[in-house]
């Protein structure tokens, strides 16, 4: 049984033929043909999308899994200009044309379907990064942070699905793509090198979402600089100082540079020094101890580590100071350290030991003079 083309069709068609006068007669056999195959493949695929389409989404909303029904609102949104295409091209095909128009039909048909090919492949790929990155976190990933890291790994995956469409329409169309692809390589190697830059900054985009030394609301200090995360994006992080303005920072910078991550710590080590006067005698000295373990024992929040007389200084008697603040919230460390130096002030006036400060003691020596 032979293949059904559109020569066949026409062979098998009876004529056609439309009177304009009474001596002119045209033969319309192949638009009546064209028309009819165009009509009947629009007709095929509105079945397609409102019959079967409709069907395997009824049926996706019914399984417990998700990827289904990404996949099948992925193919109901074939756009209906991508099946208009498809219908002009094929009809066309009764018709003898010039070559160079055929080419640019099937051309444009070509770019229509490995357009529409790449949009269904890019929305399943962005489903796939954003729930693999929400299981890595374990459900706890900013959605914010989803949706970009989604849309970096969809805008590479664009380039390179480009790059292969590119090349699939040009062999369709009879071009030799053999010296074009070795093109492209020397091309890619120069415009690698010119780009080196923002490459650099998108590899460590990678970087930081898959290592996550920080996330989108995390407190961070860099060098001289603290803010919040505020966005992570391809090329930049976005910060909110504490003066509030926006800090960008480079992210080839960061991935170099010594980040500290407040919003990871779990409490918080403090180390001070203070000091009490030379003139405390050594008993009080030996209760310091003792007042600043009841100070903490009184006071919640804070754990100490410990305390002890370590300097004979220039005016006073250094004691060192270590303790745990059992929380990372900033305001909470400071309201701790606040009722622990009042409550250290009061013992220490009650025990009349005295803090320390600068003071300079002369001593004059008198001569008696000569007789």
């Amino acid at each position: 049984m032979s293949h059904m083309t559109p020569d066949n069709l026409l062979a098998s068609m009876p004529t056609v033929l439309l009177p304009l006068s009474a001596e002119l007669t045209i033969d319309i056999t192949n638009w009546v043909l064209a028309l009819g195959i165009f009509l009947a493949l629009n007709t095929a695929f509105y079945l397609l999308k409102h019959i079967v389409i409709q069907r395997l989404v009824w049926l996706a909303a019914r399984t417990k899994v998700t990827f289904d029904e990404v996949l099948v609102a992925a193919i109901q949104g074939i756009r209906p200009w991508v099946y208009s295409i498809v219908s002009v091209v094929v009809a066309a095909g009764v018709f003898n044309l010039p070559e160079v128009v055929h080419l640019v039909m099937f051309g444009a048909m070509y770019v229509a379907l490995v357009w529409q090919a790449i949009e269904i492949v890019l929305t399943v790929i962005n489903h796939v990064v954003g729930n693999f990155v929400r299981r890595q976190d374990n459900g706890v990933t900013d959605e914010a942070q989803v949706k970009t890291t989604a849309q970096m790994i969809t805008l590479l995956a664009r380039i390179v699905l480009w790059s292969l469409g590119g090349l699939f329409v040009l062999s369709n169309l009879g071009i030799e793509v053999t010296s074009l692809i070795a093109g492209l390589g020397i091309g890619g190697i120069a415009v690698a090198f010119a780009l080196q830059g923002i490459l650099s900054d998108l590899f460590a985009s990678f970087s930081i979402y898959f290592d996550k030394p920080f996330r989108i609301g995390d407190f961070i200090n860099i060098g001289d600089d603290w803010g919040t995360v505020e966005k992570i994006g391809i090329k930049s992080t976005r910060l909110r100082t504490l003066l509030g303005e926006e800090l960008v920072v480079s992210n080839a910078e960061l991935t170099t540079a010594r980040v500290h991550n407040y919003k990871k710590m779990e409490e918080r080590r403090i180390v001070s020094h203070f000091g009490i006067t030379y003139e405390t005698p050594p008993a009080l000295v030996r209760q310091v101890p003792n007042i600043i373990k009841a100070s903490f024992a009184a006071n919640d929040g804070g754990r100490l580590d410990r305390v002890h007389f370590t300097t004979f200084g220039d005016f006073a008697l250094i004691f060192e100071l270590v303790y745990f603040v059992e929380s990372a919230d900033y305001d909470e460390y400071l309201r701790i350290q606040h009722e622990f130096n009042l409550d250290v002030l009061e013992r220490f006036a009650q025990h009349g030991i005295e803090f320390a400060y600068p003071t300079q003691t002369i001593h004059t020596k008198m001569q008696t003079p000569a007789s």
